[in-house]
């Protein structure tokens, strides 16, 4: 009967042990592990992508998980993702976190938890120059592609009603789609479609941007839900860059004077779904 009720025990110590761990915060495991798994795009300039003389991964994004592993006093795991793998993979705990240029989108908040705004980004659409498609009520009946996966391509549903909305397999296609008169449009963030413009007019193809945006995106890291240990530190870090210039330098290096693009950093750090 003893040995019973010490087994038992035993067993219920045990359970109470897993449970502890299978509820552990995602902010222990990595601590734990002495690592932070970061996810990023895998091919979108300029916030994650391979250089090709390096080989190595670099962009905003890339620069924004080695800050993160650094803030958290741990070395970084880098991993390049599909547009489409940024959450199945978070929920599947491949990746602690991701830096994947992730627009705030209320279905996307119902997966997983935002952190701060660490950037703010315009969606645009490309069109070819000599298309007689001045303006985004001009894409009605047309073709419009966007990158499958993407907040693009969901929000190109709901602002673009009339027109088709495409999903190609990633940024390259679309763009090919466009040149080769496949669509009529192709909708992306404002950086990544300012690259093919000015690629463009080197090549004699001109594509020019529509000057209205279809959205206004926000974006912060995200995590997995029921980490609020790890999404808080996620956040100290951001608030810690904002104040002592790192966020400021990333931005002049990647989007700002220092970049081919030349913007100005507007966006504050603050919630992403802020009014």
């Amino acid at each position: 009967m003893r040995s019973t009720a010490m087994l038992f025990a035993a067993a219920v110590a045990a359970a109470t042990m897993s449970a502890g761990v299978a509820h552990a915060d995602a902010l222990d495991t990595v601590k734990a592990r002495g690592k932070l798994i970061c996810g990023t795009q895998s091919a979108s300039v300029p916030y994650a992508y391979q250089d090709t003389a390096t080989r190595s991964f670099v962009g905003y994004d890339v620069d924004m998980c080695a800050a993160l592993a650094k803030g958290l006093g741990v070395a970084l795991e880098h991993k390049p993702l599909s547009t489409e793998a940024r959450i199945p993979e978070l929920k599947m705990d491949r990746v602690d976190v991701v830096a994947g240029s992730m627009a705030y989108l209320p279905e996307r908040a119902q997966q997983v938890d935002y952190s701060l705004q660490y950037l703010q980004g315009s969606i645009k659409v490309l069109v070819r120059k000599n298309s007689g498609i001045a303006s985004l009520k001009d894409l009605a009946g047309r073709k419009v592609c966007a990158s499958k996966g993407s907040s693009s391509a969901a929000i190109a549903a709901r602002v673009l009603p009339n027109s088709q909305v495409l999903s190609f397999q990633d940024v390259a296609s679309c763009y090919l789609g466009l040149q080769n008169e496949k669509v009529d449009g192709f909708t992306a963030g404002e950086l990544i479609l300012k690259r093919f413009e000015l690629d463009s007019q080197k090549a004699g193809t001109p594509v020019v941007l529509l000057p209205e945006p279809t959205y206004v995106e926000h974006i912060g890291v995200v995590v997995n839900k029921g980490n609020p240990k790890l999404l808080a530190a996620v956040n100290k870090v951001i608030q810690d860059m904002d104040k002592d210039g790192t966020l400021d330098a990333m931005y002049t290096k990647w989007l700002g004077a220092d970049s081919i693009y030349k913007l100005t950093r507007t966006f504050k750090v603050e919630p992403v779904d802020a009014e």
